[in-house]
């Protein structure tokens, strides 16, 4: 088989990886790809949001499957145009993406579906909204609407940081037309953890629950991020919470998808606060999660291309999907400054960790080649990884890793898995 993989992130880096150890794989393209990436496949100066160029790249090319990773491309209905040219593709349409692509469309479709969630509003006129602020209890949460790369959203404590995320978004056009309307919403206090799952549009197959870490700062301090690290399985999700997801969460969701003309091929993502034992959607996405993604996979026991091809014939339900008893934990490593400016250029030393080590993995996320040096080339430069038996011995591979590797303004957060073992080894 020759596929396809689209994006050019630590994601997209992992499903290179797990999509290269199928005996059933010839050759691997990745558009646009990355420094990393180039070692597995064969990147293709494609962007991701390139349609027209992908489609004709996947034609000539005849590839027998193109595998999704960034939202955007989802968004802009890159899966449908695929499938009116005849060409296998893993992800959603452009329809059944707006669970990610618009939080408002999420919400009115989990309450239709009754999905627990938060109870909120949906605001396009900033005076409104600012109206219905001065009657909301605190702390509250506001969203932009539409995608901002984990960014769009708001958890104020106080009035005036709510009246200020509102008037940024909605008057200041601060996240562009993902910022055009705004959902306000009651704020949860809990645990987050999130559980992606394998869905044909109908059969539904859970993956090992894993929990993010949003925040920049140790200790979930300073401003939400696309992710600073994760790790899997999370010990929250236990097996009767899994089974209360399953059956409150992703079946309904994917009925209701179904019932409104979108049924919905690919990865579902939810993102859930558990509140006293209680499952809460905080958001869906439409794919792989990032840096989720780079726990998960690993984990995987079955071949990935047999779990994708399964959902792409509708015939999920007649595969058993297995995993390792084993466990994964990431560490991000950001440019300085991320998530707001940063310099890229500089030189990564370290790098080049062997990434397909049964003990560690270094994902790629933004890096470029220049000459004979990678260097930075985003606000999330790379993704470690490391695999053991147990959770501390994960993590401790993870970052002694990560002392390995060094670049200008590097910057990771020490307390990766804090949640589920306690501190983590000092930075050296």
């Amino acid at each position: 088989m020759k596929i396809l993989v689209i994006g050019s992130g630590g994601r997209e880096h992992a499903l290179v990886w797990k999509i290269a150890q199928s005996p059933r794989v010839s050759a691997i393209f990745c558009a646009p790809g990355n420094a990393g990436i180039e070692s597995l496949a064969r990147c293709v100066p494609l962007a991701a949001d390139d349609i027209a160029g992908l489609k004709a790249f996947a034609l000539s090319e005849k590839i027998d499957l193109t595998v999704v990773g960034p939202e955007g491309a989802l968004a802009l209905g890159i899966a449908d145009e695929f499938r009116k040219a005849k060409l296998r593709i893993f992800g959603p349409t452009r329809g059944a993406a707006q669970i990610e692509a618009s939080k408002s469309f999420a919400k009115d479709l989990m309450v239709r579906a009754r999905i627990p969630t938060a109870a909120s509003r949906t605001f396009e006129d900033v005076t409104q909204a600012l109206a219905y602020l001065e009657r909301h209890p605190l702390p509250v949460v506001v969203k932009a609407d539409g995608l901002a790369q984990g960014k769009g959203v708001v958890v104020a404590t106080t009035t005036a940081q709510a009246r200020e995320a509102v008037t940024d978004m909605l008057g200041n056009q601060s996240f562009g037309a993902a910022g055009r309307r705004v959902v306000i919403e009651e704020f949860l206090d809990g645990e987050e953890v999130t559980i992606m799952a394998f869905t044909d549009g109908k059969a539904v197959v859970p993956m090992v629950a894993a929990q993010d870490h949003k925040r920049v700062g140790d200790g979930d301090t300073g401003p939400n991020t696309g992710g600073m690290g994760a790790y899997a399985p999370a010990p929250l999700a236990t097996p009767a919470l899994r089974s209360m997801v399953l059956q409150q969460v992703f079946r309904p969701v994917v009925e209701a998808l179904l019932q409104v003309g979108s049924p919905f091929y690919g990865v579902l993502y939810a993102g859930l606060m558990i509140v006293c034992g209680q499952p809460y959607v905080l958001e869906f996405n439409a794919r792989f999660g990032d840096p989720e993604t780079q726990v998960v996979l690993p984990l995987l026991k079955t071949d990935l291309v047999e779990v994708m091809e399964a959902v792409v014939e509708h015939r999920l339900d007649q595969l058993d999907v297995e995993w390792h008893d084993r466990t994964a934990v990431c560490v991000v490593l950001t440019s300085a400054g991320y998530p707001g400016p940063y310099q890229t250029g500089q030189p990564i030393a370290g790098s080049a960790l062997p990434s397909s080590s049964q003990e560690t993995m270094v994902f790629h996320a933004g890096t470029k080649r220049q000459g004979s040096e990678i260097v930075t080339a985003g606000g999330r430069v790379l993704g470690v990884t490391g695999i053991g038996s147990r959770l501390v011995e994960a993590r401790e591979r993870a970052y002694r890793a990560v002392r390995a590797i060094s670049f200008e303004g590097c910057h990771f957060r020490t307390d990766i898995a804090n949640r589920a073992l306690g501190p983590a080894p000092e930075r050296g």
